[in-house]
């Protein structure tokens, strides 16, 4: 999901299948990591899969996640 954000980028939405997958954190981080860096843009991760979508339940992603390990940082 994209769509226009504050700052000039996009506000990008990451939503991922679900289930246990070696290396999946590695790869939401580098799109976290291009999207922020590269793009400008606003980074989110939809909470409780496809549910999350369609209720709007978003938490914002950053590089600071990654690095305390957040529970928030759980997107489906």
């Amino acid at each position: 999901m994209v769509t226009k954000s504050e700052n000039g980028g996009a506000r990008v939405g990451v939503l991922t299948g679900g289930g246990d997958c070696p290396g999946l954190n590695a790869v939401i981080r580098a799109i976290v990591r291009r999207g922020i860096f590269h793009y400008k843009d606003e980074m989110m991760g939809f909470l409780e899969g496809w549910r999350g979508v369609a209720e709007d339940d978003t938490v914002p992603l950053d590089l600071k996640i990654f690095e305390r390990n957040d529970p928030k940082a759980k997107s489906a």
